[in-house]
């Protein structure tokens, strides 16, 4: 009967009568709770949660989720990521956003590791079927070679024997050194995808955090908490863009900084819808740089071309920003960001909250750089950086 009564509710929950199936589900929970006990009745209890959760209820929703994952997490292991990731939709919606990222981080690990052991499965198989022909195709040889020592004259027995006993140990080491060749080839390239697979995580991980912000800001009234949210979602962005550029490319230890800078400039000037108004140019070659140096790098671009497209060109005002990146040699670094807006006076406070304007100056300092400006056209200003290894 508990069968039938869940029977009904999927078709229902299929038909998109959400109130008749929570009802049949809810029947087959109470008379699981009856017959098996309560700790094993919960298993139902996500189906209520779904229903309930697909209808916009979800302060209902919410403790029949919870339930019925932690009931479900470990025999039904499969589908384990779909109702985290379900349940972490549902605090979201709440508003509750940190037991969302908390569950979200939970399925996302969770399917990680059900997709490494289905690897690790299939790789054993395999060598399974390896190891088995192998060992037939020792057999066959062994059986010709006994064939064919069975045919050699009683003279000859003692060359062949050294003969095999050589061929036997040039083969021996001859495959244990292929054995070994592969077995590093397969090490390396292991830890070339973990190395992708952690800046990939770290990248959607810092999307999710931009996301979050965004979300945040657009149900924050006060006009100055809006901008730090914006202004901290940009950093957030920045940082993870130069991820994302790591695990795509091929060199995992450096990035190359035009093709980085070009698509951080996109995603800032496309924030401030200023497409239209403002166009950026790229003065400099390809240069490539390791990440710890890199991500104050970026940084700082991030801070000034948001001020720039805040306060360079008032009143819809048109113009241009300049960014270039050159390498002065081995261990230093020019860096220069400029556009031709409104300037301001030299000396003068900075505009916001300062902390951009402090942000720069620390990042600058990392590097054991210095700044020089030039407020007569607009705003230039020129960084002598080092690379954080020479640091």
């Amino acid at each position: 009967m508990i069968y039938a009564y869940k029977g009904k509710g999927e078709i229902y929950q299929t038909q998109g009568d959400y109130t008749a199936a929570a009802s049949f589900f809810t029947k087959a929970w109470e008379m699981d709770v009856e017959y098996h006990g309560k700790e094993v009745a919960e298993r139902y209890r996500y189906e209520i949660g779904a229903v309930l959760f697909l209808q916009g209820k979800y302060d209902e929703a919410l403790p029949h989720l919870k339930a019925g994952t932690l009931a479900r997490k470990e025999y039904e292991r499969e589908f384990a990521p779909k109702y985290l990731l379900r349940l972490s939709e549902c605090y979201q919606r709440l508003g509750r956003y940190k037991e969302a990222l908390d569950y979200r981080i939970q399925g996302f690990e969770l399917q990680e590791k059900i997709n490494q052991d289905k690897i690790a499965n299939l790789e054993s198989e395999a060598l399974i079927k390896y190891e088995t022909g192998k060992k037939d195709q020792q057999l066959a040889e062994q059986a010709q070679l006994i064939q064919q020592k069975t045919k050699i004259q009683w003279l000859s027995i003692g060359i062949a024997v050294s003969l095999a006993l050589l061929l036997s140990a040039l083969f021996y080491f001859f495959k244990r050194n292929q054995k070994t060749t592969a077995a590093l080839a397969v090490k390396n390239s292991e830890n070339e995808l973990l190395l992708k697979e952690i800046h990939h995580r770290v990248k959607n991980n810092l999307e999710m955090v931009s996301s979050l912000l965004k979300l945040q800001s657009v149900k924050t009234k006060d006009q100055e908490a809006k901008e730090v949210m914006r202004a901290s979602q940009n950093r957030v962005q920045s940082m993870g863009i130069l991820h994302q550029k790591l695990y795509q490319g091929e060199n995992l230890g450096s990035i190359e900084m035009l093709d980085y800078f070009q698509n951080l400039s996109e995603n800032i000037v496309d924030a401030f819808g200023a497409n239209d108004k403002v166009e950026v140019q790229y003065d400099m070659d390809r240069v490539e740089l390791d990440v710890d140096t890199a991500v104050p790098i970026g940084l700082i671009v991030n801070e000034l071309l948001t001020n720039s497209l805040k306060y360079a060109f008032p009143e819809d005002r048109k113009g241009k920003i300049e960014l270039s990146l050159k390498e002065m040699d081995e261990k230093q670094l020019q860096l220069v960001v400029a556009d031709n807006g409104v300037g301001q006076t030299a000396g003068a406070s900075p505009k916001g909250t300062g902390f951009g304007s402090q942000l720069v100056q620390l990042l600058t300092s990392q590097l054991q750089g210095s700044m020089q400006a030039d407020y007569s056209r607009g705003t230039r200003l020129v960084f002598q950086l080092e690379k954080a290894h020479w640091a």
